[in-house]
């Protein structure tokens, strides 16, 4: 008898069954043709990416978030003072140039080796635009001069820079940037010490 009950109720259980995975049907796949149309809306939109993988709208913000505001400091120029001031820095700047590329050359580039001495063009600009500068320069010299060279720093090894070498055969290092902040005081008294704190990094003495 309770076999009988079973196989009758068997055809309704399994028209229940597939109606209800109709069902399930239904809203999966509802659920994914939503999806689909989501992502066809997205793929219609062109997006550029950059070598890190953000897309241009992305940096394009960031870049809006992070950039510093545009300030306009074009009424200064109207300010005699500054006026005189920004004229007074470009021609320092291009009384000093020349001699400031020159020690870089000699002291950053291959032209010299360590020890070498510096050749007679060179060495007579150096003595003549910076040493006679050098607030120490009687110092330096010492006991008479003999020639200039370059070699590396006797505390600092990693960096180089110019040597008086002495007729006695002593030797002792300068530094020209100490030499240039020296002529700057000299030629330019009255606006050296804005020049020196805005061009050179360790602008003390």
């Amino acid at each position: 008898m309770t076999s009988l009950l079973l196989l009758r109720s068997l055809p309704l259980l399994r028209n229940g069954f597939l109606n209800n995975r109709h069902q399930v049907g239904i809203v999966a796949g509802g659920f994914l043709s939503q999806r689909q149309r989501l992502w066809c809306s997205l793929a219609d939109k062109p997006q550029f990416y950059g070598d890190n993988g953000d897309s241009a709208a992305e940096r394009s913000g960031a870049a809006m978030n992070t950039a510093s505001p545009v300030v306009d400091d074009s009424w200064r120029f109207e300010d005699p003072d500054y006026r005189k001031w920004k004229n007074l820095e470009a021609e320092i700047l291009r009384d000093i140039e020349p001699i400031s590329l020159l020690a870089k050359e000699i002291l950053h580039s291959d032209r010299y080796f360590d020890g070498e001495r510096l050749e007679f063009e060179d060495e007579k600009v150096i003595i003549e635009k910076l040493l006679a500068y050098h607030p120490y320069s009687k110092d330096k010299i010492g006991c008479g001069l003999d020639f200039i060279m370059v070699d590396r720093h006797p505390q600092f090894r990693h960096s180089r820079c110019l040597f008086v070498v002495r007729t006695d055969g002593g030797w002792i290092d300068f530094s020209y940037q100490k030499c240039l902040r020296a002529y700057v005081r000299d030629r330019y008294p009255s606006h050296a010490e804005r020049f020196i704190r805005e061009h050179f990094k360790r602008a003390s003495s």
